[in-house]
């Protein structure tokens, strides 16, 4: 019988909070049937060596040989998690694990597939937390289509089968509630406890809005292209050769009429459209063949099928 839930938690040089959060968690979920997940992302201070001092029958470690970032971290817990569901949290104390059996019971009961954390009062940093999770967070909830208060909270409660199946590359971590969505996933947020940081320092700064927004171009590719390259690429190569074409068009007529055209910033305008187009064409094509490749040789499917009931007997 598979476990019920698995909690999952990162860490990066988080030595002083190892042992206070474990017992939080255990004293949270006493009763229920877990396992925590704890994955190392390449520390280099005590942080292993107050793991491997925890002797309890649910803790899971997870080692990484160097920091590879908190996305394939969450990627490595989330693969080796064997609960029915998996719930997420940092690992600096700030998240309070009390919330967890809340959040599990209404996914279970109000067949949610992931409930995700509401930080209503935050205890971080203005200039250098809030801001730039205000901003990130605008600019996610109007792009995505995925109208959450707060993306930044890492305290989630998540299916298994979908959590398996989201692909958490590069620094995809912030856009877990869009990936889920993209699974299909049916998704709420409630209200969850925040506590300053106690030890330690933040990972985070000023510069995550801007890798947001680098992030989220590549988001709002899979949300609306991904099986359909063509359609972004294509349409953009069409557009400019035309208008590339029509430019060139009208300088052959002026030639016809006898006006020098060499050397006009509209004749190299027409040539680069051109080109642009039919390079952007042949981009959308290559896209296309890779994206068929992808589904097929791994025997996937551009769909998702929640359940499948009724049918007859044979």
């Amino acid at each position: 019988m598979p476990l019920k839930l698995s909690v999952v938690v990162t860490v990066y040089n988080e030595e002083l909070n190892i042992k206070p959060l474990f017992e939080r968690i255990t004293r949270a979920l006493d009763g229920m049937d877990y396992e925590v997940v704890y994955v190392d992302d390449g520390s280099r201070d005590n942080t292993l060596k107050e793991l491997y001092s925890i002797q309890h029958p649910r803790l899971k470690v997870v080692e990484f040989r160097k920091n590879y970032g908190q996305s394939l971290a969450l990627m490595a817990g989330i693969e080796h998690a064997e609960g029915e569901f998996i719930a997420t949290m940092d690992g600096d104390l700030q998240n309070d694990p009390s919330d967890i059996p809340a959040m599990l019971k209404l996914a279970e009961e109000g067949g949610f597939d992931m409930v995700a954390g509401e930080r209503a009062n935050r205890k971080d940093g203005m200039v250098l937390r809030k801001i730039p999770s205000w901003i990130a967070n605008y600019i996610i909830r109007h792009a995505s289509g995925v109208h959450l208060k707060d993306y930044g909270c890492a305290l989630r409660v998540i299916r298994a089968e979908i959590a398996k199946d989201m692909g958490i590359y590069g620094e995809l971590h912030r856009f877990i509630p869009v990936l889920a969505y993209q699974e299909g996933a049916r998704i709420t947020q409630i209200p969850v406890k925040h506590h300053a940081r106690e030890f330690g320092k933040s990972k985070y700064g000023l510069n995550r809005t801007f890798k947001v927004i680098s992030d989220l171009l590549l988001m709002l590719f899979f949300k609306k292209y991904m099986q359909r390259p063509m359609h972004l690429f294509g349409n953009t190569g069409v557009f400019l050769f035309g208008i590339g074409a029509l430019i060139n068009l009208y300088l052959v007529v002026l030639k016809l009429l006898g006006h020098d055209i060499w050397g006009k910033p509209l004749l190299i305008l027409g040539l680069m459209l051109v080109i642009a187009g039919i390079q952007l064409v042949t981009v959308g094509i290559i896209i296309e063949i890779q994206m068929r490749t992808y589904f097929e040789s791994q025997q996937k499917r551009p769909y998702k099928v929640r359940k499948v009931t009724g049918g007859r007997d044979i």
